[in-house]
């Protein structure tokens, strides 16, 4: 078999990657490049989810659950588009991020990739595109409107050419039993649409000879009644190029492929070939640039339905039903020499190869080359030569024939043609490039060559730069760059001064040049640039590219200390340990020569391992005292410098440096710097002291100062911690210091604001200090309450002043306790009361001092200064308190004092007077309404009368509960003196109110009663108080039931109804009915006789005495509620009253009361018009059977529900009066149903005519059937099986009954319906294949294009019905199975000529030889017949390999001689072995003269050794035939055939073999 032009492989199943089969379909499956599939599985709503395989990551399979209409993927990277219904969502999956999102305002219809960026839109009016990464475009944007020929058309494809100047949207459609194709062309720059006719469209792009850009094209195929075309047109003609010829070229389809059409299309770039796939697996291979067809063949038995451009193959990947991903492109290696099969084909070979540069076609460039040099025609030799495949005649040898060719005059010479050539077309190679350098530099047009290297022209290699070098060395770094000279390139940028690009580009390259010596050279050159490249070496990512020392060496050889230092800076900016030597030396070379660099390195402190002694002994020798002491570690250095330096160190650094030292180092350093110079240093030391007090201790700091004898300093240093200190000590040494400092100010500041110090250290401390000035002695008394201490210290001093100026101006509340204090020391009266007089009153806190005075009985000495404050207008409770206590004892009238004054303090008034006087005591409680006190003291001393006036006339709740209280032992006398005394004597209704509600309150209903009784029964101002009536009537039902009946009697004045209802609450149920009656409520009345008594005779009686129509309606209603439903219908006729006809209706029905709930509802339709109580009554009429009055009232005016009563009548099996209902209101479907029932069945089919529904269809169908009314039933069954959705259920019905012929009957009649559908005749050659299989065969003859072929196929493999089956697969091209299926069941279905046809249709070729095994074991006789109809499509030698296995060569002779002229070594083999097995020799050497292609020696020496003489002259002409004269002519000479030893020996020509066989010749004879 020769090889086929193309790779065709199968990437992958999607079912073997768990796809459901259900899912591999056009809607749910897209493949928009070769990158990524992606398929929607939906198995439920919950289950919905998204698979991704990716192609270029081993067919990984990701899931992931997302509910979409459709999904695509983007081409190249994880992006996912989804539409839900007009939703739009892009998603980045790597990112797990949203891109976009958009509401359609229409349905898109088909949706697409179109670019890597944009997405195309196809909704049913408009195309739109939409850059889904561009965050400017929210939305999509309209490009144009479909055309009017896509109506009615399943968008199947939407393609873009390159720059989007381009569109075409296809369609397909069916119309006339054929898919027709729509296609809608549109220009974006002209903005006009073309409706064309087509399946299948792309755009492609084509370099044309001689044109200077590409020549854009539009191809598309159609399929039509007349034929199948493809068409080839160019779009956007470019200025300058040749015109594209258009191209409309016949594709051809087989016979049996009627209803076979184009589906896709895909152009190969590099190729240029279109790919072209139909709908039942067919590829064509067709030349973009000529149309002619290359190769046509079949792919797959399956539909496919998508495809896409294969790039790493440049062909194409697609996909079809059964899931199979699969790969076709161009066999490289084949595709040639396949071509040149067909001489027609040789010119499309020698372009294709050029195009793709492909081998195969190499012979024939090198012998079109030849012959044109031959010629002389040298221009066209050069084209030759520029478009050889692969560039393989453009060699050295061939440069140099154009160099020896002469110029014709006045033109170019034809080396420099041949270049220019090349030029257009492509890149020179290195050979070309030098060449056509040379002579351009020599010319000096250097732009040209520019010119070229800017559109990559020239090979660029190490030697062409070096021929640029000398004219131009910014070009010859250009070349080395691209050449990847890496030495030289770095040795330009230097030359160039382009230090800034030696790093990254040897970083880039990988090469590592002696930076040291490059360093040097350009510190020579450029210091600065240097710079920066010693900084860009040290600072490389990788590591330090030179050695850091090495580098500042060179700087310091040049003396550039300068440069070193911002070398080092940045090349040590890491800090790290094994950097300490060069940050020394850094800083050594500064300290040197820049101590003032040095200084600021140090400040910024960028280094930590450099040798810090060293540095601070340099920095020491340099002057910088701060920065040796920051370096410093040993004490004694410290301390020198601190000492003899110190004038020339800011304090404020010497105050921060102690903060490193430890404790007792700091401490030694103070106390050194204080010995050597206190006066200098003890502002330093102060404020050291001061800022490390608390590391330091204030203790150790305050000996340090105090063995100096520095008060000063102990002053200001402790003045800075005294205020945050908590020590007392502290505070003491420092009020000390300040004593000594006379700084009395800050002494008496201190002992008034400081919370820690001992105050009774203090205190002696200031006592013995006899200060001039007394006032932080007072402060501390005061503030300590050492008043007595401090008095007695002034009194004995004799310093009165200082008293005064203690109770005037430093405490004037401390008042009461300095005259206290006066009067224990027994001073005289009269200082005292100058005192006094002398103090502000104001100030004085009057109780205090009266509490003072009165401890030591003197209380009478306060009179004068008590009236002089009230005279004053003073009016402190205080001063009225003492006032009282002074005139309760003095005897002065105090009851009066008491009454009429408001300004002493009750309470302590009251308590001064309990054992003095109770009553007085009364009155002051009872002034200041202390009501426990008043209580208590009335208790004690049983002034009950008293207690019971005040608490009536108090009105408070909460103290009548604590009176009340069960607990209070004085409760009964209280309560009595209240009820005798105090509410009679009241005649304010809220202090009567009050009192009532307390003896609610606190449950004492007897009481209650008694104080109610005595205030309503007897004459009184509140014998009529509703409020007080309702209460006793109240209290009485809670305490005392007896007498409720007496009091409803009596009293008049009450509220009837809540009475009544509290009454009933209780259970008093006959007084809430006397309640009642008595205020004439009849209605609750009869409640409480229905609810509460539950007696409805009583009720009755009741009703039948008032008679009034709403206590008959409760009786009715009470009645209807105990089941008396006849007695309650009568009483709500009495009543006239219909409001309650639902429960009466649903009670009377459930009762089975029709005849009374006629009266009823006859009664309710006087006054009522409701749907319900009209449906009522109809219903009441049918159960009672009176069906003429049920018509009656049917034909009159009414509002009942009727179909709602047929319903009920026909669940209650009323039919007949169903059919009544139903019939009223022409209602044929529920009609039908009840006429079922009735077994009325013409009449039923009549009326479900009339429904024309199907549920009553199926109910009179059913019923038809299940009474063996087939004649009724096919009429219904008729108008179900015209319903796909129904047939199965029918089919079922009459399988289940075994009414087999009846359906099958049923079937027939309904094939010619004008509503038949598929189904139809489906099931009708199932059922023939269960009940008839005789007539199977003639069913599917008639109607096999109308029938479920896959479906019929399953139902005939179980009904084994093999004839049928295979008729089946062969028109539903199932070849293989059919062949596949006659073989195995050959003795049922097999039949031979049949079996040819099919064979050659076989898609699979396993297929072929499975075919001839099959008829090798069955028919034998027939295997060459099969073979020759087989002989184009199998594979020659594997039938002779296979047949050779068996050793059945014999059979397959007609055939291999049939073949052998295709000169197969294998057949040639094959019939040599044969022929000498039935020694034909004469048929051997025709065989072996005629077809060379088989292993001569081996042949021959079988041959020679065969005993027949014929078959060794055959050996002896194959020997001769393959010169080997001497073998041939000992074998002729062997069997004395020496006439064809002359013949051999004549042939060769060689004179030793004549002289060899003519000696021989004569020593025989």
């Amino acid at each position: 078999m020769a090889p086929l032009p193309i790779s065709f492989t199968e990437l992958l199943s999607l079912p073997q990657l768990e796809i459901s089969p259900a899912a591999i379909g056009f809607n749910t499956t897209t493949l928009e490049s070769d990158r990524y599939i992606c398929v929607r599985e939906k198995s439920d709503e919950a289950s919905a989810q998204v698979v991704i395989i990716d192609l270029h990551n081993g067919n990984n399979v990701t899931r992931r659950t997302i509910k979409a209409d459709s999904a695509i993927m983007h081409w190249s990277k994880n992006i996912i588009a989804l539409k839900a219904q007009r939703t739009l969502q892009i998603f980045d999956l790597d990112a797990k991020g949203k891109l976009k999102s958009h509401a359609m305002s229409e349905d898109v219809v088909f949706w697409k990739w179109i670019s890597e960026r944009a997405l195309g839109l196809i909704t049913d009016t408009t195309v739109y595109h939409w850059d889904v990464l561009d965050p400017a475009q929210a939305a999509p944007i309209k490009m144009f409107d479909r055309h009017v020929n896509l109506q009615g058309s399943q968008i199947i494809n939407y393609r873009v050419n390159q720059d989007e100047k381009w569109m075409v949207v296809v369609g397909i459609a069916s119309q006339q039993g054929r898919v027709v194709g729509n296609m809608q062309l549109y220009s974006k720059d002209r903005g006009i649409s073309q409706a064309i006719e087509g399946h299948a469209a792309a755009f492609a792009e084509i370099k044309l000879e001689g044109a200077p850009s590409p020549t854009k094209l539009f191809t598309f195929s159609v399929r039509t009644q007349q034929g199948a075309k493809l068409h080839v047109v160019e779009v956007d003609h470019a200025a300058g190029n040749p015109v594209f010829q258009k191209k409309a070229v016949d594709v051809y389809f087989p016979a049996e492929a009627v209803n076979d059409f184009p589906v896709a299309m895909q152009v190969s770039q590099r190729f240029s070939i279109i790919y072209l796939v139909t709908k039942y697996g067919f590829i064509h291979l067709y030349d973009l640039e000529t149309g002619t067809c290359i190769f046509m063949n079949r792919i797959s038995s399956e539909t496919i339905f998508t495809t896409t451009t294969h790039e790493a193959a440049s062909g194409i990947i697609a996909v079809n039903r059964k899931g199979q991903v699969l790969s076709v492109s161009v066999d490289e290696n084949q595709i040639i020499p396949y071509l040149l099969q067909n001489p027609a084909n040789s010119q499309l070979a020698i372009n294709l190869a050029s195009r793709a540069g492909l081998a195969g076609a190499d012979d024939l460039y090198q012998q079109q080359f030849n012959q044109l040099m031959s010629q002389n025609n040298y221009v066209e030799a050069a084209k030759v030569a520029a478009n050889s495949p692969r560039g393989f005649l453009r060699t050295p040898q061939t440069i140099e024939k154009f160099k020896a060719v002469p110029a014709p005059p006045g033109q170019l010479s034809v080396i420099l043609q041949y270049f220019g050539m090349l030029l257009d077309k492509t890149t020179l190679n290195k050979y070309e490039t030098i060449e056509l350098v040379k002579p351009v530099l020599a010319q000096n047009r250097k732009h040209l060559l520019e010119k070229w290297l800017k559109e990559n022209k020239l090979e660029c290699t190490e030697e062409l730069g070096d021929i640029v070098r000398p004219h131009d060395i910014s070009m010859a770094l250009s070349v080395y760059l691209r050449a990847n000279v890496p030495q030289k390139v770095v040795a330009s940028f230097a030359e160039t001064g382009q230090f800034d690009k030696i790093l990254p580009y040897a970083q880039k390259v990988g090469y590592s040049p002696d930076y040291t010596a490059l360093l040097q050279h350009i510190v020579r050159i450029n210091p600065e640039k240097g710079t920066e490249f010693a900084t860009q070496l040290a600072g490389h990512e990788g590591g330090a590219l030179v050695d850091i020392d090495r580098v500042v060496d060179v700087f310091l050889s040049q003396s550039m200390i300068q440069q070193a230092t911002a070398f080092l800076l940045t090349a040590l900016e890491g800090n790290k340990p094994e950097q300490g030597p060069q940050q020394t030396r850094l800083l050594e070379m500064n300290l040197l020569n820049a101590p003032q660099v040095a200084a600021a390195i140090l400040g910024n402190n960028m280094f930590s391992y450099y040798d810090k002694a060293k540095v601070a002994q340099l920095c020491e020798n340099a002057g910088l005292y701060q920065q040796a002491l920051e370096h410093y570690e040993d004490p004694a250095a410290i301390k020198r410098v601190l000492c003899n330096n110190a004038a020339a160190l800011s304090a404020e650094f010497v105050v921060g440096y102690f903060g490193r030292m430890s404790v007792e180092d700091s401490l030694d350093c103070l106390r050194e710097m204080l010995r050597v110079n206190i006066r200098q240093n003890l502002q330093v030391v102060i404020q050291i002291a001061t800022k490390y007090s608390d590391l330091l201790g204030p203790h150790r700091l305050i000996e340090l100062f105090e063995s100096f004898k520095t008060f000063e300093g102990l002053y200001y240093y402790l003045g800075t911690v005294v205020n945050l200190t908590e020590d007392g000590d502290v505070v003491f040494k420092y009020l000390q210091a300040a004593t000594r400092m006379g700084q009395l100010s800050e002494v008496e500041r201190i002992c008034r604001d400081n919370n820690f110090y001992n105050p009774e250290k203090v205190k002696n401390f200031l006592k013995e200090a006899q200060l001039t000035e007394q006032l932080p002695l007072i402060v501390v008394c005061d503030r300590f309450n050492f008043i007595h201490d401090l008095v007695l210290y002034l009194y004995r001093n004799q310093q009165f002043k200082s008293i005064e100026v203690y109770v005037q101006r430093v405490n004037p509340s401390r008042t009461p306790a300095v005259v206290g204090g006066l009067l224990d020391v027994d001073c005289e009266e009269s200082i005292i009361k100058g005192l006094l007089k002398s103090v502000s009153a104001d100030a004085v806190p009057v109780d205090e001092l009266v509490a003072e005075v009165e401890k030591r009985n003197r209380l009478k000495m306060l009179l004068p200064f008590l009236e002089d404050m009230l005279n004053a207008g003073n009016e402190q409770p205080a001063v009225y308190n003492a006032l009282a206590k002074i005139y309760i004892d003095s005897n002065n009238n105090p009851e009066k004092f008491l009454k009429e004054n408001d300004k002493y303090d009750s309470a302590i008034v009251g308590k001064y007077c309990e054992k003095r006087d109770p009553y007085l005591a009364f009155i002051a409680y009872q002034k200041g309404q202390n009501d426990l006190e008043l209580v208590k003291i009335t208790n004690e001393n049983s002034m009950f009368k008293h207690q019971a006036r005040y608490l009536v006339a108090r009105r408070d709740a909460e103290l009548w509960n604590f009176v009340l209280s069960p607990n209070n032992i004085h409760r009964r006398p209280l309560v009595d003196q209240v009820v005798a005394t105090a509410v009679p004597e009241s005649t304010d209704p809220e202090d009567v109110s009050t009192a009532v509600q307390s003896f609610l309150q606190n449950d004492l209903p007897t009481e209650l009663i008694e104080l109610l009784e005595k205030i309503i029964l007897e004459p009184s101002p509140f014998s009529d108080n509703n409020n007080l009536q309702n209460l006793l009537i109240l209290t009485a039902v809670r305490a005392d039931k007896a007498r409720v009946m007496d009091y409803i009697n009596r009293l008049t004045n009450y509220d009837g109804s809540d009475i009544a209802n509290i009454c009933i609450e209780n259970g008093l149920f006959e007084e809430a009915l006397e309640v009642y009656k008595k205020s004439n409520a009849h209605t609750e009345a009869i409640n409480v006789l229905i609810e509460h008594i539950v007696s409805i005779d009583r009720a009755f009686a009741f009703a039948d005495r008032v008679d009034q129509p709403e206590v008959w309606s409760r009786l009715g209603k009470a009645q209807i509620d105990g089941l008396r439903i006849s007695d309650g219908i009568e009483s709500y006729i009495r009543a006239n009253d219909p409001s309650n006809y639902s429960e009466v209706i649903e009670m009377s029905t459930h009762a089975g009361k029709y005849e009374d709930l006629i009266k009823y509802l006859q009664m309710c339709r006087k006054t009522l018009r409701e749907p319900p109580i009209d449906s009522a009554l109809a219903l009441c009429l049918a159960h009672v059977d009176k069906l003429h009055e049920l018509e009656d009232f049917l034909n009159a005016a009414n509002v009942a529900n009727i179909e709602e009563c047929g319903d009920k009548a026909y669940e209650a099996g009323l039919h007949q009066a169903a059919k009544i209902f139903y019939t009223s209101i022409s209602n044929w479907a529920k009609l039908a149903t009840t006429l079922v029932f009735l077994e009325e069945y013409q009449n039923a089919v009549e009326c479900a005519r009339k429904a024309n529904s199907t549920k009553v269809w199926k109910q009179v169908h059913e019923a038809c059937v299940s009474k063996k009314e087939f004649r009724l039933a096919q009429i219904c069954g008729l108008n179900l099986i015209v319903h796909a959705e129904e047939l199965q259920e029918i089919v079922k019905q009459y399988e289940r009954n075994g009414y087999f012929d009846e359906l099958i009957n049923l079937l027939e009649n309904g094939l010619g319906l004008e509503r038949a559908h598929m189904g139809m005749f489906t099931e009708l050659g199932i059922a023939l294949t269960k009940y008839r299989p005789d007539r199977v065969m003639e069913h599917l003859k008639l109607f096999w294009g109308r029938i479920n072929i896959p479906k019929m196929i399953r139902a005939c493999e179980q009904a084994h019905l093999w004839p049928e089956l295979i008729f089946l697969y062969c028109h539903y091209d199932e070849w293989d199975n059919a062949a596949l299926a006659m073989m195995e069941r050959a003795a049922d279905a097999w039949e031979h000529q049949s079996f040819k046809d099919i064979i050659v249709k076989v898609a699979n070729l396993e297929i072929y030889y499975r075919a001839l095994n099959f008829y090798l074991q069955e028919q034998p006789t027939l295997l060459t017949d099969l073979l020759s109809a087989l002989t184009p499509r199998i594979d020659v030698a594997r039938v002779v390999r296979m047949f050779e296995r068996s050793d059945n060569i014999p059979l397959i002779k007609p055939f291999l001689l049939n073949v052998q002229s295709q000169n197969n070594k294998v057949v040639n083999n094959a019939i040599n072995d044969l022929l000498i097995e039935e020694e034909d020799y004469k048929t051997l050497r025709d065989s072996v003269e005629n077809y060379d292609n088989y292993d001569p020696v081996e042949l021959a020496q079988r041959l020679e050794k065969h005993e027949l003489v014929f078959f060794r002259q055959v050996a002896a002409n194959i020997y001769r035939k393959h010169k080997r004269w001497n073998q041939s002519i000992a074998l002729s000479k062997q069997d004395k055939l020496f006439k064809d030893a002359i013949e051999t020996a004549a042939v060769s020509g060689r004179e030793e073999v004549v002289d060899e066989l003519l000696r021989y010749v004569s020593g025989k004879n």
